[in-house]
């Protein structure tokens, strides 16, 4: 069969060939980022579905949503599949027909009965990590029941925490007729690249997406945080803009000041706090910062909690940005809005926080002054993540902690972000 130039060689490694020469009819793949694990899977549903001696049949290629899937399969699958074997193409059901008579369709897992009610022969799931559990055990899998023409399936995805799919490898690993494979990023993608990436990464996330690791994040949020490595008396340098990071609360009111200071190889330093414990409202927390920081003569950049364009303190006028500027341009000459438009996933948050504080290559970009934040120390080494979750901070089992680590976080998020893909501001 002549194949079109999209069918490049791959250098595979031992591992994806045990993975294409398996006879298994699921086969459950954790494997690192940009190591081919979806390139395999969808070149092995299109091999199935031009298979001749099964004319009729019906392939899917499926992620958590339907644009997810469009983007990952869509274009590639219309590119892999030879020309003149393709009898119609239909973009709004994101299905092509072929002239054996069998179809693949590329469809979405948030409304998994988008594959009920046809027999599915064949099929792939890619961030299998995202899609809801019930997609498969109440939607799919009855679907490659049909007698007489069982269907197979493929599951590929990263490893995240240990929900359904980390349950699916496992059983992979002892069940008749299921097998599972991993690789790390690193048998594929050059030397280079990957310690590109534990500069960028905090070390655990690091594991998890380049290593395909199955790690555990409950326990401390910020892992990397040690207070003989973080903290340290610093001093504030008038030449610098000051930042002021919000996290908007009553009980308590809080805020967080720092800079990043080139003299310490840029490394965000943090050099006070706000905290009243009780009754506080965002212009008790601004009186504040004027009052402490008013001699400042330099740049103010503001920073923290999106959602503080709705926010409105009770008992006085506007949201809560808004009386943040009207307060502080009363005293600094020249405050400048940072505010992002929307607030990062809380676990993207906390990443960046992590690898801020010490990347997978070791290097440390985050200090702390005890004297002048002790409750930043505080929250650093006390908000923990929910047990049994993928990242998530515990919010009630310390009520009194996260609200200066999220202040800061927004901060680190949006100017220090994973990647080093600086977001959009107001």
């Amino acid at each position: 069969m002549d194949l079109p130039e999209r069918w490049t060689m791959l250098d595979e490694v031992p591992e994806q060939l045990r993975l294409c020469n398996s006879t298994a009819r699921f086969r459950v793949v954790a494997a690192g980022r940009r190591s081919g694990k979806t390139e395999h899977a969808k070149r092995h549903l299109v091999l199935e579905a031009l298979d001749v001696r099964r004319p009729g049949s019906n392939f899917i290629a499926a992620a958590p949503t339907r644009d997810q899937a469009k983007r990952i399969f869509w274009a590639d699958l219309k590119e892999l599949v030879p020309k003149r074997w393709i009898a119609g193409v239909s973009e709004s059901e994101l299905t092509l027909r072929l002239r054996t008579g069998s179809q693949i369709m590329v469809v979405g897992l948030d409304r998994p009965q988008r594959v009920e009610g046809v027999p599915v022969d064949g099929a792939i799931v890619d961030e299998i990590q995202e899609c809801k559990p019930e997609a498969w055990t109440m939607s799919l899998r009855p679907a490659l029941s049909t007698r007489g023409r069982p269907g197979w399936c493929w599951f590929t995805g990263r490893p995240k925490g240990r929900g359904h799919f980390y349950e699916l490898w496992t059983k992979a690993k002892t069940t008749d007729g299921w097998d599972s494979f991993h690789w790390p990023s690193s048998v594929v993608l050059p030397p280079e690249e990957i310690e590109a990436a534990k500069r960028d990464l905090d070390p655990l996330t690091f594991r998890q997406e380049y290593e395909a690791d199955w790690v555990n994040f409950e326990g401390m949020a910020y892992y990397t945080f040690d207070a003989h490595t973080h903290l340290r008396p610093l001093e504030y340098d008038p030449n610098l803009p000051l930042v002021f990071c919000f996290d908007f609360n009553v009980d308590p009111g809080v805020a967080v000041i720092l800079q990043d200071q080139p003299q310490l190889d840029g490394a965000t330093c943090v050099l006070g706090e706000v905290w009243i414990p009780r009754n506080s409202n965002t212009p008790a927390v601004c009186r504040k910062l004027c009052q402490d920081w008013g001699h400042h003569q330099g740049q103010v950049h503001l920073y923290g909690d999106a959602t503080g364009n709705q926010r409105k303190t009770s008992g006085v006028q506007g949201t809560d940005w808004e009386l943040i500027r009207q307060h502080l341009r009363g005293t600094f000459a020249d405050v400048r809005d940072r505010v992002q438009r929307s607030n990062p996933p809380e676990r993207d948050r906390v990443n960046a926080m992590n690898t801020r504080l010490k990347n997978a290559a070791g290097r440390v970009s985050l200090y702390v002054d005890p004297r002048k934040a002790p409750h930043v120390v505080q929250d650093l080494e006390g908000v923990s993540l929910l047990e049994g979750g993928s990242g998530e901070i515990d919010k009630k089992k310390h009520p009194e902690l996260t609200h200066l680590t999220d202040a800061l976080g927004y901060f680190v998020h949006a100017k220090h972000p994973i990647g080093g893909h600086v977001s959009a501001i107001l």
